[in-house]
């Protein structure tokens, strides 16, 4: 039988894990149409490239199944080379190349010129801000750094991406240009550390100084900031949220924890009293900014006391949204030296508290929201619904608004006003106004 050349051969490029994980998938696919392959994302190919994550336990198990599964299919016949990329391969390859020989070959997080070497392609510094993007076009992930240099006790994030690197306003803007121009309306800005943006090459913390520019670029009407630290928080950026309107009134700003004792072993150089005021002043300076955090439940030495502490400050803080994460003790971390003193079925049962917790506020605030009149961004179309979402939600994680399929048509990626009728814990009901 003949097969078929190297040119013909269709890649599929599979994503785990994280933003920043489908933002480098779409730099990978740009690259490759670019040297004339056929790229698909998540699709049948001959060849396939697996994006990898390994965060915690539970991405890794989930990275290193998707690896088995290609795997398997190569030994059928199915697929005819398997690649392995990203955070779980720059961690753990010598331990992956012993334990899954069959993958062909690891790269790690910024082995791109290596990997597209042997998928027959070139890498095209001309392309740099090009992506073939994945998520649907109206909305674009923005990645305005990569890599980080928090000394966070429980994150391996350094360990994977290495220290942080901010990208050149000149080049973001060029690049959010040309996802206008391609029909985004929505910049979801990501990095390991918002925060941090422009230290390393401005010598100051930019992050105002990028949004003044995106605001600029026509065709996009929302900005959205995901992954803030709080420590060392730009406050000129606040100022900027409030008075530019292309700026959505959000923030994503993980916080761990409130216990200050938790927040020195975990070196997130802050205390409860400094977070307590760094929330006081974003409500003061935005009053109407949506905030989503993050927590970290069974952090060694988290105690029943210590939790009861965090579980009063969530109910006193009222996050708009609020996810929540079990501590994965991860080798070569600061906390790994630390005793994982906590049961996982004790872990899971915190998070269970802290959503439920947060489940009620957040069936209060979307309460409050009935009668109100929102402009929605509208994602996709589900069974009798169109899905949308407000500038307080992000895509995935937050909120959505539905509205009735039955008599009223949107068309998806467009923006329309709503007026909500009804709300539940995590979804708003509405009709078009």
């Amino acid at each position: 039988m003949r097969t078929k050349s190297v040119g013909k051969k269709k890649i599929n490029v599979v994503t785990l894990g994280c933003s920043k994980n489908v933002y480098d998938s779409e730099v990978l696919m740009s690259q490759l149409k670019a040297n004339g392959k056929e790229v698909v994302h998540e699709d049948k190919g001959d060849i396939v490239v697996i994006n990898t994550c390994g965060f915690i336990d539970n991405a890794k198990e989930e990275s290193i199944n998707t690896i088995l599964d290609y795997v398997e299919a190569k030994n059928r016949g199915e697929v005819e080379k398997v690649f392995v990329t990203g955070c779980l391969s720059e961690r753990y390859k010598p331990d992956l190349v012993r334990e899954i020989p069959d993958v062909d070959q690891y790269f790690g997080t910024r082995d791109l010129p290596i990997l597209l070497k042997h998928l027959g392609a070139d890498y095209k510094h001309e392309l740099v801000g090009e992506r073939l993007t994945t998520t649907p076009k109206h909305y674009a992930y923005l990645k305005i750094s990569e890599g980080c240099d928090r000394p966070c006790s429980f994150c391996a994030i350094p360990l994977m991406r290495g220290g942080h690197i901010s990208t050149p306003i000149e080049k973001l803007v060029s690049e959010a240009q040309k996802l206008a121009k391609k029909g985004t309306k929505e910049l979801i800005l990501i990095a390991q550390d918002l925060t941090y943006y422009g230290l390393d090459i401005y010598k100051r913390r930019a992050l105002g100084d990028l949004l003044k520019e995106l605001v600029k670029v026509d065709g996009i009407e929302w900005i959205r900031l995901h992954y803030a630290f709080p420590s060392g928080f730009p406050e000129d950026v606040l100022d900027i949220i409030r008075e530019e309107p292309k700026v959505c009134n959000y923030i994503d700003i993980p916080l761990q924890h409130i216990n200050s004792e938790l927040l020195k072993s975990m070196k997130r150089g802050t205390t409860h009293e400094k977070t307590d005021a760094l929330l006081a002043k974003f409500r003061e300076k935005v009053p109407d900014m949506a905030i989503r955090t993050t927590l970290i439940v069974g952090y060694p030495g988290e105690t029943e006391e210590i939790f009861q502490e965090l579980k009063d400050w969530v109910r006193e803080q009222k996050f708009d949204r609020l996810g929540c994460f079990t501590y994965s003790h991860e080798e070569n971390t600061g906390a790994y030296v630390l005793e994982d003193d906590i049961p996982q079925e004790v872990k899971e049962a915190r998070v269970e508290e802290i959503m439920e917790i947060q489940s009620q506020i957040s069936w209060e605030k979307n309460q409050e929201k009935i009668g109100n009149v929102y402009k929605c961004i509208f994602d996709r179309k589900e069974g009798n619904y169109f899905i949308g979402r407000t500038e307080y939600d992000s895509p995935d994680v937050d909120n959505t608004v539905l509205v009735s399929a039955e008599d009223t048509y949107i068309s998806i990626g467009e923006f329309a006003d709503v007026k909500i009728t009804s709300a539940e814990e995590f979804d708003l009901y509405g009709e078009l106004v």
